[in-house]
């Protein structure tokens, strides 16, 4: 039995893998999808993030599935790096490098992340947490291959989300040594697709392509949950 710890990225919750934590443990898996506390000024670094992964894992044993969706790059890469893990899975993510941030990354590679990705986000508040607006810019970027009731409901649901952690080197001087998967999704709009397939070669990771936009969990859970159980066979 694998327990998968199930990271989400910016603005989102536990919440986002309701549709495929069943499929989960009804292969007999367990399950762990902490919020993160996203919406803390105080907090800001991933190491800090990591800190509340890592809390939800006590008492499991190694044989730990780490998958960090988009944003949750950094925060999974540190889980793994923090405590022995039998595998790492890059989700449509933000794949750090090591003792840099991300807006260094941004800057650096223009064909990591759509520029347009803020243009659905009200201005920061006075503690730099960043709140979507925009339902249709939504839609365009993270669900666009949502059903409308999942999109409507998924967007009320999203957090603020402190733009503190991204200017935050991470605080690796490598990458930790595990297996490592990269699922990319075709017609990703956030993380271009070409971008993730360059960096999952680039450190070693197996690739595996889908189908879809930004959140297959809940755009396509069950074809998500197939890729997961198989990593733990």
């Amino acid at each position: 039995m694998t327990t998968f710890a199930l990271v989400h990225g910016a603005w989102h919750g536990g919440w986002c893998w309701e549709r495929l934590v069943p499929l989960l443990r009804e292969a007999g898996h367990e399950v762990v999808a902490p919020d993160l506390p996203c919406d803390d000024r105080s907090l800001t670094t991933w190491d800090q993030y990591a800190d509340v992964v890592c809390a939800a894992l006590t008492g499991c044993d190694d044989d730990v599935i780490v998958v960090g969706h988009s944003l949750a790059g950094p925060t999974a890469t540190l889980v793994a790096a923090h405590q022995p893990v039998r595998q790492l899975v890059y989700l449509c993510a933000a794949v750090p490098e090591a003792g840099r941030s991300l807006v260094d990354q941004w800057r650096d590679q223009p064909d990591m992340v759509n520029p347009k990705w803020d243009k659905g986000l009200d201005t920061p508040d006075e503690h730099l947490r960043l709140r979507w607006v925009d339902l249709d810019a939504a839609r365009e970027l993270l669900y666009a291959d949502c059903d409308e009731e999942i999109v409507v409901t998924a967007f009320d649901r999203l957090r603020p989300q402190s733009a503190y952690p991204f200017t935050a080197p991470l605080s690796l001087r490598e990458l930790p040594r595990v297996r490592c998967t990269s699922i990319v999704c075709d017609d990703d709009q956030l993380i271009y697709p070409a971008w993730s397939v360059r960096t999952a070669r680039h450190i070693g990771a197996e690739l595996v392509r889908l189908p879809g936009g930004h959140s297959p969990f809940l755009a396509r859970p069950s074809a998500l949950a197939d890729i997961l159980i198989q990593q733990a066979e």
